[in-house]
């Protein structure tokens, strides 16, 4: 057991796990502990009908749960991997910088990440291969305040210039293009008092795309000044894409195979730290986590029937990589 200094500052440490066997392969369990709820609005776990309810249980302490059991099952077997690894992370969710981790995995044979699993449009138990890239822009805006009933003219508002930026940036949006470059403002803080012009204000935009080359032209879009108030715009977060769909495609046939029931590759829009080890790993598949829904929100749960039948595919594809 290890505990590594965590890439974000000031975060718990992250957890590494690692078990030596005597076979000649080495794979990666990945997962992450943190969830975007607060200490305060923090959900335990609860059982309500068929479903498992509770912050954090689809995204993904319920596929850190499968990771453990995979990683249970294959301690007993050391013949058949050289190292087994289990990488559990405390800051994916809010991390802005690298996976300071990702490369010391350089060289593993397979990675398999544990969030949230998934059904195929036709029922089938699908996997993620192919992710979209990910970027947080930031953009502050400062202007001159001003009392708004006695002088509005006096002022430049940030607002109104951050308004202006966010009509922008959602121009820019192309989602049937060849980047499918989503572009979607999503917070917005300005101003201290209901009768002053506000001064200052920062808007928050998430960018989704193939590639991260193609947030590109959304910074080249925001105005250097509006009205009088000055802009300034930063990418703050910078998450490459993934599509691992040639290499995995061999080890799921394997998988489908030794399961008995087809197991197919799909996407997610969603940024991972899967997409960080593809960089090091080539064959990296993600999605291997229990069913569920309402990841960040209240009502956050995993279906209790689907870690049997989840845990099924992450053994075979655990059987699969290893071969």
């Amino acid at each position: 057991m290890e505990r590594l200094e965590c890439s974000s500052p000031a975060y718990a440490p992250d957890l590494l796990a690692t078990v030596r066997g005597s076979g000649t392969r080495r794979l990666l369990l990945l997962g992450h502990l943190d969830t975007v709820v607060s200490h305060a609005d923090h959900r335990p776990l609860e059982r309500v009908e068929g479903r498992l309810v509770g912050s954090g249980t689809i995204d993904m302490k319920g596929g850190i749960v499968l990771a453990l059991g995979v990683m249970r099952v294959l301690a007993a077997e050391p013949e058949a991997f050289a190292e087994l690894a289990l990488l559990a992370v405390t800051d994916e969710e809010w991390r802005t910088g690298e996976l300071a981790h990702a490369a010391r995995f350089a060289g593993y044979d397979a990675c398999l990440c544990f969030e949230g699993g998934e059904l195929a449009a036709s029922g089938e138990d699908a996997v993620v291969v192919r992710r979209k890239a990910a970027a947080t822009l930031s953009v502050h805006a400062h202007g001159v305040a001003a009392h708004s009933g006695v002088a509005p003219e006096r002022g430049r508002s940030a607002l109104l210039a951050l308004a202006a930026v966010a009509q922008r940036v959602a121009e820019q949006a192309d989602p049937a293009g060849p980047e499918r470059l989503t572009a979607v403002p999503t917070v917005i803080r300005s101003g201290e008092a209901f009768n002053v012009v506000p001064a200052a204000g920062e808007l928050i935009c998430d960018l989704r795309a193939e590639r991260l080359e193609s947030f590109a032209p959304v910074l080249d879009a925001v105005p250097r000044e509006h009205e009088g108030a000055t802009v300034e715009a930063e990418l703050v977060r910078r998450w490459p894409g993934m599509d691992t769909r040639e290499r995995a495609a061999a080890p799921l046939a394997r998988a489908s195979e030794l399961l008995g029931r087809p197991i197919v590759a799909g996407e997610r829009g969603g940024a991972s730290d899967a997409s960080h080890l593809a960089v090091h790993v080539p064959l990296t598949i993600d999605g291997l986590g229990p069913l569920g829904a309402g990841a960040h929100s209240p009502e956050e749960h995993v279906m209790r029937d689907s870690l049997r039948s989840r845990a099924e595919v992450a053994l075979a594809l655990t059987a699969a990589t290893l071969a």
